[in-house]
């Protein structure tokens, strides 16, 4: 309030100073949200690579499912010959980003199959193979033959087969993963056809998983 000279009148004087600082200060935010938008990396998945079945040569292997298995999850099982064992080998070339024990181990193994089970995926291995892809190979027998930090090749020998974790049965658990979700996992370029689990499905493939990537 303010008295008008010479005419004894009580005005309301009303500041319009603050409203450019404040109009200032509404546009800065919005660069410095702007910048920050534009530093965040795209978490867009970048072309699939050219994932092999992670086993060995020639072998054909029985690619299933079932019900409450999670969409996409494969357990693969050996056409023919034993499980326990079986060498686990690189879908593709990357880097290792976990290996080791996730959960807890169990005690089932070749010479006590029928031990208590463990939880979890009991020893494994995660690979980051650039673009946001990764693969996932549980329930390993032993500890990984492989380390955090190290680089493989596709076809290099990662683990062999067991049943630690929770497994009720020696097998290969194998996910494809692409910026952190599941995806159909493909081989040699075709689809494995295994994307939901509320059935049980089963298809046979021949690994062509044969000559390491240069």
């Amino acid at each position: 309030m303010a008295l008008l000279p010479g005419s004894g009148m009580i005005v309301r004087v009303t500041s319009r100073r603050p409203v450019p600082f404040i109009a200032g200060a509404v546009v800065t935010v919005a660069l410095v949200a702007a910048a920050v938008l534009v530093m965040l990396p795209s978490r867009e998945p970048g072309p699939r690579p050219a994932f092999q079945l992670p086993v060995a040569c020639d072998e054909t292997w029985i690619l299933t499912t079932y019900p409450g298995h999670d969409n996409f999850d494969i357990d693969f099982f050996p056409a023919k010959g034993k499980t326990w064992g079986r060498p686990i080998l690189a879908s593709y070339a990357g880097e290792v980003v976990e290996a080791g024990v996730n959960g807890t181990l169990g005690e089932r193994t070749p010479d006590n199959p029928d031990g208590p089970f463990g939880t979890g995926a009991g020893y494994w291995v995660k690979i980051d193979h650039g673009g946001l892809w990764t693969t996932q190979y549980l329930h390993m027998l032993e500890p990984p033959m492989v380390s955090e930090g190290q680089q493989v090749q596709q076809g290099q020998q990662l683990g062999k087969i067991g049943s630690t974790g929770k497994s009720g049965a020696p097998h290969l658990h194998y996910e494809q993963r692409a910026a952190g979700a599941k995806m159909e996992a493909y081989f040699a370029g075709l689809p494995s056809g295994i994307t939901t689990d509320d059935r049980e499905y089963s298809v046979r493939r021949t690994s062509a998983n044969c000559v390491p990537a240069d």
